[in-house]
């Protein structure tokens, strides 16, 4: 089992940032049974669009995460005097929803930069609103091809994504597939080279009725994962 939050963790209610008031969000489905608060919007999307913004009252980057429609989903600003994405630092970065309460959170530890010894491997945590486990993505130690494994709540491997040869991560944009445990294709986390697109600078597909604490994980992933592709292409979020 995982802890139920990591070190200094506290839940947020209200946070600045991109409000309702300034529209473009999709609608917000009440009352799911069994899904976790924050999470409902997860219930009705099958890709998300991840974009880097500047926030002018923050004075820093953050991230919209959008929809398809190209309707806003979430918003995300790290939680650190740092800049987002900046190494492999550990961080932890809020997720708001449309009511601007924070519905995901990540954690990533201390890691070892520009390592692939299995001591060294690069993880992160993923945890819904109040502070419980969703679930955790740990890398996999190869020498070839980047790996790893997505996990539930109870440590369970669900999902593995696994990436193209390494030395291909430094050459223009590249597609990380996401498998079931027993190998099938799921869906993908693609990463496109800066200037390459003008709505999103990673995109994550995944079925429409996967676990949403899953897409939640997922989503989790691909932070650590475009991190890890900064880090080997020199650039970060600046």
């Amino acid at each position: 089992m995982f802890n139920a939050s990591p070190p200094g963790y506290q839940p947020t209610t209200t946070q600045p940032g991109p409000t309702p008031q300034n529209g473009g969000w999709m609608n917000f489905p009440q009352q799911i049974p069994n899904c976790p608060t924050g999470l409902e919007s997860l219930t009705m999307v099958d890709q998300l669009l991840v974009q880097k913004i500047y926030v002018e009252e923050l004075h820093r980057d953050g991230f919209l995460i959008n929809n398809s429609s190209g309707q806003k989903v979430y918003y995300v600003e790290e939680d650190s005097d740092g800049s987002l994405l900046q190494g492999l630092r550990p961080f932890d970065m809020k997720i708001f929803d449309k009511y601007i309460n924070e519905a995901i959170h990540l954690y990533r530890p201390l890691a070892c930069q520009g390592c692939f010894f299995p001591c060294c491997m690069q993880s992160i945590e993923v945890l819904s609103s109040p502070g419980i486990v969703a679930g955790r993505v740990d890398e996999e130690w190869s020498i070839l091809l980047p790996k790893y494994a997505v996990k539930n709540a109870s440590g369970e491997t669900v999902l593995r994504i696994e990436g193209p040869f390494r030395k291909n991560l430094c050459c223009g944009s590249v597609k990380f597939k996401i498998m079931s445990a027993d190998g099938r294709v799921q869906g993908k986390i693609s990463w496109y080279e800066l200037g390459s697109r003008n709505d999103a600078d990673f995109v994550i597909t995944f079925p429409m009725d996967l676990d949403v604490s899953m897409k939640a994980v997922l989503l989790g992933a691909s932070f650590l994962i475009v991190t890890i592709i900064y880090i080997l292409v020199g650039v970060y979020f600046y």
